[in-house]
């Protein structure tokens, strides 16, 4: 159970979840299979380059060894942060919950909400991710960026802006 789900309000529901696109984590992974790589490499070079003594060279394999341990934990580190994301709509807010070993979190209720825009280079379209600004009342715009499939994610909060108006109670208009 995530953190959205542990902080729900009586008859509040989750509508969307949406993801940071894998460009946003995408060039520590491929720094971390550079690195494993170049590991992998260095310890392969040594028992090739043997001495005249047929001993490998120590320095060379230890050294492989520290690019293979900083490659592969740069991934994980990377892979952890993709997890510990969290970008949800709900039936009543918009939140975005970052971090692991300290929190963050954005949280924007709908009925506080203006517009939503979308911001995307052509690269970005061309690869499915946008940045998302939440313009709500009276406050600071809330930036979500990095989000894969923009334009479902603020047609999701638009879907809920829409119903919350539409809820039991609200005046539409009609006599």
């Amino acid at each position: 159970m995530g953190y959205v789900d542990e902080n729900l309000v009586p008859g509040e529901s989750v509508a969307h979840r949406a993801v940071l696109h894998w460009i946003a984590y995408g060039p520590s992974i491929f720094a971390g299979a550079v690195l494993d790589l170049a590991g992998v490499g260095m310890v392969v070079a040594a028992f090739l380059r043997q001495g005249p003594d047929g001993q490998a060279s120590l320095p060379m394999i230890v050294g492989g060894a520290v690019l293979m341990v900083a490659g592969s934990v740069w991934m994980a580190a990377a892979a952890i942060l993709w997890r510990a994301t969290e970008i949800t709509v709900t039936s009543r807010r918009v939140f975005i919950k970052t971090g692991v070993v300290s929190r963050h979190t954005k949280e924007v209720l709908l009925a506080k909400i203006e517009s939503v825009s979308v911001e995307e280079s052509l690269t970005a379209r061309l690869l499915g991710f946008g940045r998302v600004t939440i313009h709500g009342t009276g406050g600071t715009p809330e930036v979500f960026d990095r989000i894969a499939r923009p334009h479902e994610f603020r047609r999701q909060v638009q879907i809920q802006i829409e119903t919350l108006g539409s809820g039991p109670g609200h005046a539409t208009g009609r006599a």
